[in-house]
């Protein structure tokens, strides 16, 4: 085999180059077919540890604040404490004579910044064009960055820096009642309304009818590891080291920012300890880069807590009006799905709550609705299961009180609401077993034992109820190029810019290569999350796994095949390579989604309005498990942030102030170890054979539909329906419980 010709990659760490790979390069044509991934006997199916895991539990791997740079500088945001109004003053000049302050950047000296384009996101919130101008729209808007030796002396003198302001009236209440709300127009998600048949005609020829209002608290992604940037200007090149979703992404957006070249970015993210939609680009990595330019030193900016409560967006509060009417049987004659949310005054983002009753079920009058209402508060974005997570809450609520209405069984409602297509797109479904993750999950709860009746079961001072729900989320991909290299001492390293925001996707790529190649995974190794890369699809919209192994799983088909020519594998290395683009747009088109079956069991204390739930199971559809391992825990882990939206997560604004009350951890209640029960996550068999990667992705399929298994449980426990989340003590005391049969009470 004659040597192909060679290139050089240097990857960088700390900040200072430290390794050099020499490569091949090999052609590998786009317009080949998609190549199947093929098993391995004995296979790659069977649980890895993380590939990581060893640097993370020795603390050798350095996340985005942690990674050393030679004479770092630290900044530090300070943010309005005022809802509404402008800047009338910066009193800086005595906090630039604090010990160790080096710059002091606001609307008066800030270098000017392009928010002017369209991204794939749509237009750039006005919140990345930091200090561009003396008004505020919200609480928290970042008016400065201090930026000093260390950070506890750009702390100090962010704190001390004197700000006056000049105070409008605000409004930061989310009414249902308001009337004010807007119809948004279409996005990346479709359109705001769909409409089909007659609505009224069909409900008012229905034998059972549900028309119910379902309301979701502000909630908040809130990452264990806080939003950070280093930035340094090296030799005219924008080097940039952070935690975020992708650094392609990134990169791109920097770059419009900034109006630099696009190759004079680099973005680096090589561990993220989480993102759920929240991390992209955000003020941080603006206000990192600012810092560098005025100090002409690498600066670090890290987000406090309370911080990303105000700068880095959220999930909208809802209010969400389900009509659902159907026949004697159970069979819906009409679904309307109406659903309301917040945006800021300064950008648009819609949370798609409509979307899942676009998925479930279909009925000859089908209608679906968003509306928005303009406040001064922060701009809300994707967190995980926009839209779905909600959604469901609230259709699933509807499907359970249709159920108890017309004396069917919940399950076997919803087995008579098995659309044959797409509801809304009319498209065929690329592979829909909810059906079978319902009998199998029915199966493993007990659900044949259970009695309809509520407020039936004690446990001694505890009511016990059942329920459940059902789950989807959409399977996309995004075109994405990897490389894989076979090296001459008998291993082999991949390179694709895909993030792991903990999700695993470092040990999936190694799977995927090594089971195309039909080799060990331990002699794979896998290099991500650097700009320089190439392009691949972002960490979100469980989109990552089944974009990037698609790549990964085409290079390596190309390798194989060209090593399976024989000869001596040369010093440098063979590589092929592999770009996706293409075989997405021949994919046919298809309603392709991953499904999903919630069942929970709680017990409610009537005397102190606890809930606590005593176990959760979940069986799902999600197409190929590419790492049983890792899989289940992004299960789990969503499941237990249903738990948590349903029973702990709210956030309250201040009407007076503007602001949020107990904007941290003391505040902001979310599940903890003792919150969480039993959590049992299962799959189904979900092949596609039109799909030539066949994963569906299992990071948001987990958190929709469960807030509504519990809210069904606690239904059936006591009685009484809540419809509003999350269903606290109080709530439960003040409802009480209600009589035996369809609750007296409704919460």
């Amino acid at each position: 085999m004659t040597a192909p010709t060679t290139e050089t990659a240097t990857t960088e760490t700390a900040g200072t180059a430290t390794a050099t790979t020499t490569t091949a390069a090999t052609a590998a044509g786009t317009s080949a077919p998609p190549r199947p991934l093929t098993a391995v006997p004995g296979g790659t199916r069977s649980p890895l540890t993380r590939v990581e895991g060893p640097e993370k539990v020795t603390g050798a791997a350095r996340y985005a604040a942690e990674v050393p740079f030679e004479n770092v500088a630290h900044g530090w945001l300070v943010g309005s404490t005022i809802a509404r109004g402008r800047i009338t003053a910066i009193e800086s000049d005595a906090v630039r004579a604090m010990p160790g302050v080096v710059a002091v950047i606001h609307h008066g000296n800030a270098p000017a910044i392009n928010t002017d384009y369209q991204s794939i996101m749509g237009t750039p919130d006005p919140i990345l064009g930091l200090f561009q101008q003396d008004t505020v729209p919200h609480v928290g808007w970042p008016v400065a960055l201090v930026v000093a030796d260390t950070s506890e002396q750009a702390r100090e003198a962010a704190e001390a820096l004197v700000v006056r302001y000049e105070e409008e009236p605000h409004d930061v209440v989310f009414s249902a009642d308001s009337p004010d709300f807007y119809t948004p127009p279409p996005n990346m998600l479709g359109p705001a309304d769909t409409a089909k048949g007659d609505l009224d005609a069909e409900l008012a020829a229905s034998d059972v009818v549900v028309d119910e209002v379902y309301t979701t608290p502000e909630e908040h992604h809130s990452p264990m590891e806080p939003h950070a940037t280093t930035a340094r200007w090296d030799g005219g090149r924008l080097d940039v080291i952070d935690s975020n979703q992708s650094t392609m992404f990134v990169a791109g957006e920097l770059a419009n920012l900034f109006q630099v070249e696009p190759a004079s970015v680099r973005v680096r993210a090589e561990h993220v300890g989480g993102g759920f939609g929240s991390k992209m680009v955000k003020p941080n990595q603006i206000a990192a880069i600012m810092g560098a330019s005025a100090t002409g030193r690498p600066v670090r900016v890290s987000l406090t807590r309370r911080q990303m409560f105000t700068m880095v967006g959220y999930r909208s509060p809802t209010s969400q009006r389900v009509r659902l009417g159907a026949d004697a049987e159970g069979r819906l004659r009409a679904l309307d799905h109406q659903a309301k949310a917040q945006t800021s005054r300064v950008a648009e983002f819609l949370e798609p709550c409509a979307s899942t009753s676009r998925v479930l079920y279909d009925a000859p009058a089908h209608h679906t609705s968003h509306r928005l209402l303009r406040l001064d508060v922060p701009t809300p974005t994707f967190m995980r299961a926009p839209g779905e997570a909600p959604g469901a809450f609230a259709l699933e609520s509807a499907m359970d009180e249709l159920a108890v209405r017309g004396g069917i069984d919940p399950i076997a409602l919803r087995a008579r609401n098995e659309p044959d297509a797409g509801p809304v797109s009319g498209l065929p479904f690329a592979g829909r077993n909810l059906t079978a993750c319902f009998e199998d999950g029915a199966r493993r709860f007990g659900w044949a034992d259970r009695d309809p009746r509520p407020g039936v079961r004690r446990d001694g001072r505890w009511l016990l109820g059942t329920g459940t729900a059902a789950a989807t989320f959409h399977a996309g991909a995004g075109p994405s190029t990897a490389s894989v290299t076979a090296e001459a001492d008998g291993t082999y390293t991949v390179r694709i810019n895909a993030t792991d925001i903990g999700t695993g996707a470092r040990t999936a790529m190694v799977l995927v290569a090594a089971e195309t190649l039909g080799v060990d995974p331990g002699l794979c190794r896998v290099h991500i999350a650097d700009s320089d890369l190439g392009p691949a699809m972002f960490a979100g919209g469980s989109m990552g796994t089944r974009s990037w192994a698609w790549a990964v799983s085409r290079a390596a088909g190309d390798l194989r095949d060209v090593l399976a020519e024989g000869g001596d594998i040369p010093a440098e290395g063979v590589t092929a390579r592999s770009d996706t683009t293409e075989a997405l747009g021949s994919l046919a088109e298809k309603e392709r989604h991953s499904f999903g079956a919630q069942f929970a069991e709680v017990a409610v204390d009537t005397a102190t309005g606890e809930v606590r739930v005593r176990r959760m199971l979940g069986v799902f559809a999600a197409g190929r498990i590419v790492n049983p391992l890792t899989a289940r825990s992004q299960l789990v882990g969503g499941m237990i942030w249903g738990l948590s939206m349903a029973l702990h997560e709210e956030a309250v604004r201040d009407r007076a102030s503007g602001a949020q009350v107990g904007a941290d951890f003391a505040g902001y209640h979310f599940s903890a170890n003792a919150d969480v029960p039993v959590v049992e996550a299962h799959w189904v068999e979900d092949h596609d054979p039109e799909d030539p990667i066949g994963i569906k992705g299992v990071g948001e399929i987990g958190i929709v539909g469960a807030a509504a298994a519990i809210a069904n449980a606690v239904w059936h426990a006591t009685g009484v329906r809540h419809r509003h989340l999350p269903i606290r003590p109080d709530r439960v005391l003040a409802a009480g419980t209600g009589s035996e049969g369809y609750g007296a009470a409704d919460a």
